[in-house]
C-alpha cells in the first residue's frame, strides 16, 4: 500500500483546476447503485496495519490471474519476464527520465535507444529502425502513412482480413481523414487460416499502395509472406508486415529476409508483463532508402570533439521538431520504458535463446493440439501455426465458461470479430504452460461440445 501525502489544501487546490467541488463529482457519471457498492466502510481511527489487513481481506474476495491457467493470447502474450529486466528498467535513472529533448545530454538514454533500434533491425533482418512506437497497432496504421508518403498517388491500401481486429480498426482510424484513400480487406483462405492470395492477385494492380498482413496472422497462422511480398513488388507497392507475436521472429524467417519494405509489430512479449494489456511497445523497421520518411525519432552514433563514442538524435521529423505540414508523424513520444525492457530481455537471450524459447512455445502448442485432437477437439484451420491456434467447439461462449469454473481461461472467442468464426475460440501456449495440463483443457472444452 503506497502512502498518499495529499492534504485538505493539496486536494481542495486540485479540484479547483479542473472546476470541481469534491472527489464525488469525478466520478458521478457512474451510477449511484454501483457508487454504493463500491464504498468501502472503515471506521476512522483504525491503525494503518489494521486497514492494510481489511483491505487484504477484501482483495481475496476476488479472483487473481495467478489462480487460473491461462491460455490467453490474441495479441497479448504471457511470457516470463526475468527479474534482471524488472531490475534495470526499475533504476530511477531510466524509470523517471522521459524524453530526451536535449538529447546528447541524456546519453544513457539515447544509447538504449541505439541499442534497442539495432535489436528491432537484427530482429526484422531490415536496414533502419526508429526508437519505437506506442503500440503494435499504431505502428502498422504508421507504416500506411508512411508508405502514403512513399507513394502519394497510390489510392488503394489492402488489408489482409486475418490481421488483428484492433490494427485494421487503427489503421482505418487513421486513414479516415485522407478522403481519396479506399480500404479493401482480403478474405482469408475457409480452409487454411491464411490470406487468400487469388484474392489479393486480383487488386494488386496500378491503384495499390499497399498491403498489410499479420506475421503470424489473427488465427496464429504463418502466413505466405514472401508471396505477397513478390506481388506486391510486381504492382509496385509496399508490402507491411505487422507481427503481434513478436516471440516468432525468434524463429521464422524475417520480415526483411522475404521481401518486406516496412516491417513492424508489438514488442510486449519481451519482457514485458501482460498488465491489463498494456503497455507495451511497437516497433517499426524499413529500408534505409525511406529513412526520411520514417516516423517518429531516430537515435544514431557519432564522436564528440574529443573523438569519443556518443549517441544523437540523428532523425526527429516529428511535429514538436520541426514545421507540423512537414512532420512525418505526430507521435509525441515512444514507450522507451517499455523499449528499455525489450533491449534489456532481448540482450539476456541472445539469438540462440530466444530461437530455443521459440522452438519451446512450437512444442507445447503443438503438443497441446495432440491432445486436443485425440478429445475430439478439432483445429479450424491447417496452416502452419507457431504457438497459437483456432479450435471448433459447438458453443464457444459455454465452453469458455465451463473451462472458468475449473479455472482454466481456454482462449479468446472469435465470433465478435468474424462472425463465420462463431463456434471457434483461439487458444495460446508459451512457457508459462505445462504439459500436464493439457488433459484438463481438453475435458473442459470436450464436457460441451
Amino acid at each position: 500500500m503506497r502512502f498518499m501525502p495529499h492534504t485538505s489544501s493539496d486536494l481542495a487546490a486540485m479540484l479547483d483546476v479542473v472546476g470541481l467541488e469534491n472527489l464525488e463529482q469525478l466520478v458521478e457519471h457512474v451510477p449511484a447503485e454501483l457508487r454504493a457498492k463500491a464504498a468501502i466502510a472503515i471506521d476512522r481511527g483504525r491503525s494503518e496495519a489494521e486497514v492494510a489487513r481489511e483491505i487484504s481481506k477484501l482483495a481475496g474476495i476476488n479472483s487473481g490471474a495467478s489462480e487460473f491457467t491461462s491460455y490467453l493470447g490474441g495479441g497479448y502474450y504471457n511470457h516470463y519476464v526475468p527479474a534482471a529486466v524488472r531490475a534495470i528498467t526499475a533504476r530511477a535513472e531510466f524509470a523517471t527520465s522521459y524524453t530526451p529533448y536535449q538529447a546528447e545530454a541524456s546519453q544513457g538514454t539515447t544509447q538504449a535507444i541505439f541499442e534497442f533500434q539495432t535489436l528491432i533491425t537484427q530482429l526484422t533482418a531490415m536496414e533502419v529502425a526508429n526508437a519505437g512506437m506506442y503500440d503494435g497497432a499504431s505502428a502498422a496504421a504508421e507504416a500506411v502513412l508512411m508508405a502514403h508518403r512513399l507513394k502519394p498517388k497510390r489510392t488503394l491500401v489492402a488489408l489482409a482480413r486475418a490481421l488483428w481486429p484492433d490494427y485494421r480498426a487503427t489503421i482505418r482510424t487513421y486513414l479516415s481523414s485522407i478522403e481519396e484513400i479506399e480500404i479493401l480487406e482480403v478474405p482469408f483462405d475457409s480452409t487454411s487460416g491464411a490470406t487468400d492470395l487469388a484474392a489479393f492477385e486480383k487488386i494488386a494492380n496500378e491503384r495499390l499502395l499497399c498491403v498489410v498482413t499479420g506475421y503470424p496472422n489473427a488465427f496464429g497462422v504463418i502466413e505466405p509472406l514472401g508471396a505477397m511480398a513478390a506481388m506486391a513488388r510486381r504492382a509496385d507497392a509496399i508490402a507491411i508486415s505487422a507481427t503481434a507475436e513478436s516471440l516468432a521472429l525468434g524463429l521464422l524467417k524475417p520480415p526483411g529476409e522475404l521481401g518486406i519494405d516496412i516491417a513492424t509489430g508489438e514488442g510486449q512479449s519481451f519482457g514485458l508483463p501482460l498488465q491489463f494489456g498494456g503497455p507495451g511497445f511497437g516497433y517499426l523497421a524499413a529500408k534505409m532508402a525511406q529513412v526520411r520518411q520514417l516516423p517518429g525519432r531516430l537515435v544514431g552514433e557519432t564522436r564528440d570533439r574529443d573523438g569519443r563514442r556518443a549517441f544523437c538524435l540523428t532523425l526527429a521529423t516529428r511535429e514538436q521538431h520541426i514545421r507540423r505540414e512537414r512532420a512525418t508523424s505526430n507521435i509525441c513520444t515512444n514507450h522507451s520504458l517499455c523499449a528499455l525492457a525489450a533491449t534489456v530481455y532481448l540482450s539476456l537471450m541472445g539469438r540462440g535463446g530466444l530461437r530455443d524459447l521459440a522452438e519451446r512455445n512450437v512444442e507445447l502448442a503443438h503438443e497441446a493440439a495432440t491432445v486436443l485432437d485425440g478429445a475430439g477437439i478439432r483445429r479450424r484451420f491447417t496452416g502452419p501455426f507457431l504457438n497459437e491456434f483456432v479450435i471448433r467447439v459447438d458453443d464457444a461462449t459455454k465452453a469458455l465458461r465451463a473451462a472458468e469454473a475449473r479455472k482454466i481461461l481456454a482462449g479468446i472467442a472469435l465470433g465478435r470479430d468474424y462472425p463465420e468464426l462463431s463456434d471457434t475460440i483461439l487458444t495460446t501456449f508459451t512457457e508459462m504452460n505445462r504439459t500436464d495440463e493439457f488433459a484438463r483443457l481438453a475435458g473442459a472444452l470436450a464436457g460441451v461440445r
